[in-house]
């Protein structure tokens, strides 16, 4: 391999790598992104350029006075993630809805989530405490793409999917949302309380729970 071929695939490593702390963490500065790849400001703006050129992510301001400029992935830098058959779902959907009505589309629906209550129940059933439940819901989760992470916050929990592998057919049909709130409720027990706090559907980095007991 010669020089300029290593430094090319050091580049696209590096790059890749941005595109995922974006993927992972949200909006970054090009300071915070330099200290978690380990370079410099500079080699991070150029990284940035170039994937700014491809418009895989965008620069937004946040705060007064004198805004932080911000790097978070574009919607061309989230394709870059795997979608589960997207276009084929959305097709489907489509098809469905058009072709027999909405009442087969909330069938189908139901059929899904009755799936996955049987499943993530069988998996949850024999955890000891809340902390584990959330911890096996987001192994559950990850097994299916979603890039999701369980954080302790004081006596809560937050549930966090970094990554939506049907973000598609989610837009093209909210009640898979729906159902996925719904599913979470269902199966952490009804001594639990579960909360919505970021949603990637209405322009959120990502979608997370708070997860707690119930009253507290």
């Amino acid at each position: 391999m010669t020089t300029l071929q290593q430094d090319g695939d050091d580049s696209t490593r590096t790059g890749d790598r941005l595109l995922m702390l974006l993927k992972t963490r949200g909006g970054m500065s090009t300071r915070a992104l330099a200290e978690a790849l380990g370079i410099s400001v500079p080699a991070v703006r150029q990284h940035l350029k170039a994937r700014a050129a491809e418009v895989t992510c965008e620069r937004q301001r946040q705060g007064v006075g004198r805004p932080a400029q911000i790097w978070r992935l574009s919607s061309r830098g989230q394709a870059r993630f795997p979608d589960t058959h997207a276009e084929l779902t959305v097709r489907l959907i489509g098809f469905i809805e058009e072709g027999l009505g909405p009442e087969a589309l909330d069938t189908v629906l139901a059929a899904s989530y009755r799936e996955q209550q049987t499943r993530y129940r069988a998996r949850l059933a024999s955890a000891r405490n809340l902390g584990e439940r959330v911890r096996r819901l987001a192994d559950l989760r990850r097994e299916e793409g979603y890039m999701a992470e369980a954080r302790r916050d004081g006596r809560a929990w937050t549930l966090v999917e970094h990554h939506c592998p049907i973000c598609a057919a989610a837009t093209a049909c909210q009640g898979f949302c729906r159902n996925e709130l719904a599913l979470f409720r269902d199966v952490l027990g009804p001594d639990v309380a579960v909360a919505r706090t970021e949603y990637l559907l209405d322009g959120g980095a990502r979608c997370a729970y708070r997860i707690e007991r119930a009253g507290s």
